[in-house]
């Protein structure tokens, strides 16, 4: 680039001052410096006001011209928001025009309201029962079954389905609801003759359950997947036969379904299984259901849940049965943080006399903290009541007054796991759970080096979904003869993953849960008390195959008072693409449908969300889907991220554009070694072509990963997961099926050559991140060199840093072109961190950006974004960018609402239009700006 659009000479730090100046200059007396301090305001103010002066070259600018100048383009003549007389008529425009004027009773209303009975499939569907009934496999897997605690009350369970429209079934770990309920029902109408009316989903909430269920019943029923029972997930399915069926998939896929069939009107019962989770698409779908059954007499709802609050959820259907199934884990003995002191003699770091202004000085300031208030009024009462009764040392009970003895301590942890492998000799696993990635490795690495934990007698594993181990199936055999297994993991070993030879819990209490702060329009990561539920699933880990031992690392006092179960999801997260689903599946006013829910979310959070879509033109003001919302709600993905794929789509750079969006939906595939962090990094900005980009790392590692001949090698040398490459590889080809559901490409091939003809064109790939991801712009302040100094969001108020794991982390080495900063999202953890970002020039976030403004001032022609981002331009540019701005919103509307492949190797107007876009838009990265402001203070 010949030149940069923000100055270097004359750079200011973030207050305005000149580097390292933060007071006055000496001499300057009285009025003078009062008069220093007024200067130093008003270049604040101008600093604020304009982001450097944008102006295309004069070359740029004729060639730009040339493109578009005098071709005519059709005029919309659009009419209001209902009647879209405009959209020709097609497939497209009866579906659309049906989402948005529809509801959801109507439809109900004409739905069928009973299944139909098959009388000769019925007949065919018992003799292979009777058949099946009789193989030597299946009787042995039958002797199996009858051992499960569910299977005593199989009886019950029936009687109670038949009777009840909607029934609870609650049950913990091991009592077998998961696979043998849906087995009851089939077998009840298999052998009664009716088989041809049962056909049965349940519901998991994750995609790795619904596999591994839908896999044992399989062999529980001695058949292979794809006879009576199948799965059907996201990326991939395997389904039954339609009749005498049982169908695992996750909640996401009932809500797809419900989009052209509400009514779920082939499907005789549905089952919805860990509930007390309660994740969105689960809390969505049981308020739907409430209304489905007042049409469908004849579907069975069953909810299943832990069983600690089924009783909410039989309240929420008018009290129906709750049925609970006792478990079949062995005895667990529980300790607290008292008796893990009092065993180990472990003692905190005390603030002693000497630091009396310290102690005094967190005393005043933890005063108003509600946390703090709650520990004096529960935790140090308790300790007090302890040591009156003499059960421990008074140095615990002590120690119980700090507030700091519930933080999580990995001294402490370090010193009880020493404990219980040299106090407790018998055979078995020790599983440790902590909240995150730092922990884990911090804990594994004490006790490597501690000499205490020999390989000839330990093996220690991390679990974490960004670690890798050498082969993670080692965690789920028994450790070798001689050696004891040391498992230190996150949550994700409550219910997702079961190692069964663990007979040791320790329980760090704490959780790392993500909710969305409404006040600062910003999602939140922060470690949480544990839930009842949580600890109590942590206990049952270790009652697995004989009894065990459970150590709570927080006293019996906090136990009493912390709460029953978690928030549910919907009022811990971001409403936009909860939004879109309940917009595609017609529900009407999001103020009317969302008070429906078991838990309402804040109207504060709905309202942000209902922001953002229209920002997006997801949504106008009526609130009905627009064009571009019908299609976004299509698409499973963020709604921000689907926009991003569908201009890639337009501008042909698809290929790049899916692996970015797969990455950001699902999740990164680089890994986190222990000890080897620093290589790790070393290698990402390798890969990242020093593009400034976290999004075109993405991009490049997936890319490579398809085109390397030697894939394993690859992952190795670059720290990156085989498996999760291969995920988003599939991602890939699901969008691809979307894109071509929505007629927006030509084949299924996400490298067809006519989708990617500029998918080497890594500005427009950017500026394509950018249409996708605004509004979320943030604005770097620049040292002399081009090096980030602060971080600040569009508006000013609030501050960030990059994400350590991002490529713009290191402040040493990242020289910025620009102070634009797109990003995917803002997660306040261990501090206030963007993540996912990429640098942008000032072009694609002006023409792609909203709220565009323009006005003339003294100083000459400015225009305005998101009435935050000005920028000095010349009338020439000004004059080009709204006018292809104006031609864009024409290209877009009409593309929406005639969706069609945008073929770019056939000359035409639309396609003058476009190529003229991709100009502008990346005219910075070329080189082809003029900054004739290169001493002017307002120029970044």
């Amino acid at each position: 680039m010949s030149k940069r659009y923000y100055n270097h000479k004359r750079q200011r730090d973030e207050d305005g001052d000149a580097p390292g100046r933060t007071r006055h200059p000496p001499g300057l007396k009285g009025k003078d410096i009062g008069l220093f301090y007024a200067r130093r305001s008003q270049a604040r103010k101008q600093r604020k006001e304009t982001l450097g002066t944008v102006c295309l070259s004069d070359s740029k600018e004729k060639e730009i011209r040339r493109l578009f100048y005098g071709k005519s383009l059709e005029n919309l003549n659009l009419t209001d928001g209902n009647s879209y007389t405009h959209i020709e008529d097609s497939i497209f425009k009866r579906s659309y025009l049906s989402s948005i004027r529809g509801n959801i009773t109507e439809k109900l209303c004409e739905a069928p309201i009973d299944m139909l009975r098959v009388p000769h499939l019925d007949e065919q569907l018992k003799n292979e029962f009777d058949k099946k009934c009789k193989d030597s496999k299946y009787i042995s897997m039958f002797k199996f079954r009858e051992k499960l605690p569910s299977y005593s009350m199989r009886e019950a369970l029936l009687k109670v389905i038949e009777e009840n429209q909607v029934v609870v079934i609650s049950g913990e770990t091991g009592c077998g609801k998961t696979t043998q309920v849906a087995q009851f029902i089939l077998d009840d109408y298999l052998m009664k003759g009716k088989g041809s009316m049962c056909k049965i989903i349940c519901t998991q909430p994750r995609r790795i359950s619904a596999i591994s269920v839908a896999e044992r019943v399989a062999d529980e029923r001695a058949e292979k997947l794809g006879v009576s029972v199948g799965y059907q997930i996201r990326l991939e399915k395997k389904l039954p036969r339609d009749h005498g069926s049982i169908v695992y998939c996750t909640t996401g896929v009932v809500l797809k379904q419900m989009e052209s069939d509400p009514a779920l009107s082939q499907v005789s019962h549905i089952i919805i299984d860990e509930i007390h989770e309660r994740s969105v698409p689960s809390d969505f779908l049981i308020t739907l259901l409430r209304e489905i059954i007042k049409r469908r007499t004849d579907l069975k709802v069953i909810l299943m849940s832990a069983t600690l609050n089924s009783e909410a959820f039989s309240k929420y259907y008018n009290n129906c049965p709750h049925l609970n199934i006792p478990g079949f884990t062995f005895p667990v003995e529980e300790y607290f943080l008292e008796d893990v002191l009092q065993m180990t003699k472990f003692k905190f770091n005390q603030i002693g006399p000497q630091n009396g202004n310290r102690f005094y000085w967190k005393k005043k300031q933890d005063n108003k903290d509600p946390a703090h208030i709650e520990f004096k009024e529960y935790i140090v009462p308790y300790a007090r009541q302890l040591k009156s009764e003499g059960q421990y040392d008074v140095q615990v009970c002590e120690q119980l007054k700090d507030i700091d003895s519930e933080k999580i301590n990995l001294d402490l942890i370090f010193d009880l796991v020493v404990h219980i492998c040299e106090s407790r000799k018998e055979d078995g696993a020790l599983l440790v759970f902590l909240t995150g990635y730092a922990e884990i490795s911090n804990l594994y690495k004490k006790l490597e080096t501690s000499k205490k934990f020999p390989t000839s007698k330990y093996v220690i594993f991390p679990l974490h979904s960004q670690m890798s181990t050498v082969d993670q199936r080692q965690i789920f055999l028994p450790a070798p003869t001689g050696k004891r297994k040391i498992i230190i993991s996150t949550n994700i070993a409550e219910t997702s993953v079961t190692i069964d030879d663990v007979v040791f819990v320790i329980d760090c209490g704490k959780i790392k849960m993500t909710h969305f702060d409404v006040d600062s329009n910003t999602e939140k990561l922060e470690p949480l008390w544990v839930s009842v539920a949580n600890a109590d699933q942590r206990r049952g880990r270790a009652g697995r195959v004989k009894p065990g031992v459970c150590f709570h690392m927080y006293s019996r006092a906090r136990h009493m008072i912390i709460e029953k179960y978690q928030k549910p999801e919907i009022i811990r997260v971001r409403l936009d693409s909860t939004i879109l689903q309940a917009k595609i599946l017609q529900l009407g006013k999001i103020e009317e449908f969302f008070p429906k829910l078991m838990d309402p979310p804040d109207s504060k959070a709905i309202q942000l969300s209902l922001d953002l879509l229209q920002r997006l033109n997801a949504l106008d003001d009526n609130e009905n889907l627009t064009p571009l919302g019908y299609h976004l709600a299509k698409l499973p993905v963020a709604p921000q991220v689907g926009k991003m794929i569908l201009f890639g789509a337009i501008f042909s750079c698809l290929n790049p554009v899916l692996a970015i969006a797969a990455s950001l939906d699902f999740k990164d595939a680089f890994q986190i070694p222990l000890g080897k962090e620093k290589q790790a990094d070393m290698k990402k900005r390798e890969i990242s072509d020093g593009l400034n980009s976290d999004h075109w790392l993405l991009y490049k590692a997936l890319e490579t990963y398809e085109t390397e001949g030697n894939t394993q090698r690859f992952c190795y040398e670059y720290f990156l997961s085989s498996f999760t490459l291969s995920q988003l590889k599939k991602m890939k080809d699901q969008f691809m099926t979307y894109l071509m559901d929505l007629n927006f490409v030509s084949s299924l091939n996400p490298r067809d050559p006519p989708l990617n003809r500029n998918s080497r064109n890594a500005s427009l790939i950017k500026a394509v991140i950018c249409a996708g991801l605004f509004p979320n712009v943030a604005v770097l302040r620049l040292d002399q060199r081009g090096r980030a100094r602060t971080i600040r969001s569009i508006d000013g108020e609030q501050r960030y840093k990059f994400h350590p794991g991002s490529v713009l982390s290191g402040y040493n080495t990242c020289v910025f072109e620009s102070p634009l900063i797109v990003y995917y999202k803002k997660l306040k953890s261990s501090s206030d961190f963007i993540h996912d970002a990429t640098m942008v020039h000032p072009l694609p976030i002006i023409f792609f950006g909203d709220q565009f403004s323009h006005k003339l001032t003294p100083d000459g022609h400015c225009i305005s974004i998101s009435k935050f981002l000005t920028f000095k331009t010349t009338e020439g540019t000004y004059r080009v960018i709204k006018e292809l701005r104006d031609r864009m919103n024409w290209f877009l509307e009409h593309k929406i609402t005639h969706p069609g492949f945008v073929n770019w190797n056939e000359p035409s107007n639309e396609m003058n239009v476009l190529t003229a876009i991709m100009e502008l838009i990346t005219s910075e990265d070329l080189g082809d700006i003029d900054n004739e402001d290169d001493d002017d203070d307002d120029c970044y």
